[in-house]
């Protein structure tokens, strides 16, 4: 949503469109502006002054670098055979243009930070095994109701806290190198249930 200060004695009000509505701010004077920075991968934020009338004062638009390794590792993950979904509290068009740089089909954009992991157990209701991969504190909740919680060694203590795995850098190519760890593991883990059970048998 965002937040409210005095400033020099003036209500300013900063954050997404949501906010703007609750107090009556007209957006179309920098609508298409706004648009068009969103669709550069940009999150924009209002700013309004909203002592009456509310006066909407300009944007601020902000964006997150893409690690150089990220579309690497999303074709990795595919690869696997691993269905790949971008979950982000950023607007639709912000969300789908960094889709489209890293390679995910599917988005679920808009998402406030108390729903991430009620997406998660959505995704869980359609029978699928959910990895939930994040760095941040609005990630906890969704990385604890993850079936795998996964959480970047550069990222936030309580992230790091909550997930059950953590990498110790913050490269996304590891993600994919934790899985084949773990798959790995898993068959050697079978083949030696399997010889002991012969072993027992004879």
């Amino acid at each position: 949503m965002g937040l409210t200060a005095r400033v020099d004695g003036l209500s300013i009000a900063i954050g997404n469109r949501m906010l703007m509505k609750r107090y009556g701010a007209v957006l179309d004077p920098l609508a298409a502006t706004a648009e068009r920075l969103e669709e550069q991968a940009r999150t924009v934020m209002w700013v309004a002054g909203v002592d009456t009338p509310t006066k909407l004062l300009g944007i601020i638009a902000v964006a997150d670098l893409l690690k150089p390794t990220a579309r690497e590792a999303v074709r990795n993950l595919q690869e696997k055979g691993i269905e790949t979904v971008l979950l982000t509290g950023d607007n639709e068009r912000a969300a789908a243009a960094v889709a489209r740089q890293v390679g995910i089909e599917r988005v679920l954009a808009g998402v406030l930070p108390g729903d991430k992991a009620t997406e998660v157990r959505r995704l869980q209701g359609d029978g699928k095994r959910v990895g939930m991969v994040g760095d941040g504190v609005n990630d906890a909740p969704a990385l604890a109701a993850a079936d795998v919680g996964i959480a970047m060694g550069t990222g936030a203590d309580v992230a790091m806290e909550t997930a059950g795995v953590t990498l110790m850098r913050g490269n996304p190519l590891l993600v994919g190198d934790a899985i084949a760890v773990s798959r790995a593991t898993y068959s050697k883990i079978r083949q030696g249930l399997f010889w002991a059970f012969i072993y027992n048998i004879v």
